[in-house]
């Protein structure tokens, strides 16, 4: 039943100063990013093994500092049951906004 896996797409790229995820029954669990405009090339970023903790849910919080990405893919490469279940996924952080400014046309 595993590894299992979900991508996060953001609009933009982002600045991502931490992320955390509610989940239950997960042991290991990996994130990798990727920066390019579809979601390929990723690259591991964080693989961490969760401490168990019986009938409530799991907090994580990974700090990322100077961390960009466009989206993110999280591998559930082992639990600790059958089946487990991501809750929710928060990030800190901000969007990278591109700003055109148009020149002025000069005149010959």
């Amino acid at each position: 039943m595993f590894p299992q896996e979900f991508i996060i797409g953001f609009p933009k790229c982002v600045k991502i100063s931490k992320v955390s995820i509610q989940c239950y029954l997960v042991r290991t669990l990996r994130i990798e990013r990727s920066v390019s405009k579809d979601p390929v090339g990723f690259e591991q970023c964080i693989e961490k093994d969760l401490q168990h903790t019986e009938g409530q849910l799991q907090m994580e919080e990974f700090p990322l500092p100077d961390f960009q990405a466009t989206y993110l893919r999280f591998i559930i490469k082992s639990g600790f049951d059958h089946f487990v279940s991501v809750h929710r996924f928060f990030q800190d952080g901000t969007y990278f906004l591109r700003v055109i400014i148009p020149r002025p046309h000069s005149s010959l």
